[in-house]
């Protein structure tokens, strides 16, 4: 499944996994998400309500350039720096070509149309 997530006039192209997760993510499709930047790794926002965790491990430890769901705070996250591992992360999918380094650029505060 593919989507797409415009922040600041820019598109960015993302194929998620095959999961419940995943599917309940695209059911609450179209969404605007309010995020911002979190410790200079991720960019974060509140999702409408959460996501499934049927068959999902722990945890995880995301990649740049990931799309994730970190169940805690219902949030919907990019990832464009390193991450390590924790629990209640799931990665969804991954984005595509250069959309983490152009994510990096992205300061503070934005918003995000799913």
């Amino acid at each position: 499944m593919r989507i797409a997530i415009t922040i600041d006039g820019q598109t960015f192209s993302a194929t998620l996994t095959e999961s419940p997760a995943s599917q309940d993510l695209i059911q609450q499709l179209p969404q605007t998400v309010e995020m911002r930047d979190h410790g200079n790794v991720e960019k974060t926002g509140h999702l409408r309500r959460a996501l499934s965790m049927q068959g999902q491990p722990r945890g995880a430890d995301p990649a740049i350039g990931d799309v994730g769901y970190y169940a805690p705070s219902q949030d919907f996250v990019l990832y464009y720096g390193d991450q390590s591992y924790y629990d209640g992360i799931v990665v969804l999918g991954r984005l595509e070509g250069d959309a983490a380094k152009r994510l990096a650029r992205v300061a503070g505060s934005m918003t995000a149309h799913i």
